[in-house]
């Protein structure tokens, strides 16, 4: 068995327990890559939303809705003193993302964004590490819309081309990230 054919099944291993997992703790698991098919593989992100203070709730359901919506990858807690993919902080500026390459960052979930529904913006924010760019101005359907949608749109999920592009960003290596831009700041 070869190295790269062995990682696979060691990592399809573990998004099989983690979906496991995830079914005693949660009443709608999130997909995972077949156990048998060795071509899909999820690239495992890990987040440390230990600094998200009030947005804790936003930023696990912001999570949970990009974990129902692709297989390509996943995005999971950082162990305790493990070095996450991606900080999750709160601050008294606008949301923003901070993508230094694809699955890597930090996201601001700010206060400024009164009135926005966070689990939206938890979405949004961490779509941009996902590799998706604003999508502005756009419609409640588009998650990368962001506020151009309004108010009143509480719609934290993305439609079938933003799955289809980070489906595509994390499609079968994990040096998919040279195929979009590295580091770039998204203020929404």
């Amino acid at each position: 068995m070869s190295f790269r054919t062995a990682a696979r099944a060691l990592i399809t291993s573990v998004v099989a327990a983690l979906a496991l997992t995830t079914a005693h703790a949660t009443a709608a698991p999130a997909p995972a890559a077949p156990a048998d098919d060795p071509a899909i593989t999820a690239r495992v992100l890990t987040y440390d939303a230990g600094g998200s203070a009030e947005f804790a709730g936003a930023v696990a359901a912001g999570v949970a809705v990009w974990n129902e919506s692709v297989v390509n990858v996943r995005l999971t807690p950082a162990a305790a003193g493990q070095s996450a993919n991606i900080r999750i902080i709160a601050d008294n500026g606008w949301p923003r993302a901070l993508r230094t390459s694809l699955g890597n960052g930090i996201v601001y979930m700010g206060r400024e964004a009164v009135g926005y529904d966070t689990t939206r913006i938890a979405a949004h924010e961490l779509g941009h590490i996902l590799g998706l760019p604003d999508i502005k101005p756009g419609p409640c359907s588009s998650l990368m819309s962001g506020s151009t949608a309004g108010l009143s749109c509480t719609n934290p999920y993305p439609n079938a081309a933003e799955r289809a592009a980070v489906e595509n960003y994390f499609a079968g290596s994990t040096a998919a990230g040279d195929r979009i831009p590295g580091r770039q700041l998204f203020t929404d």
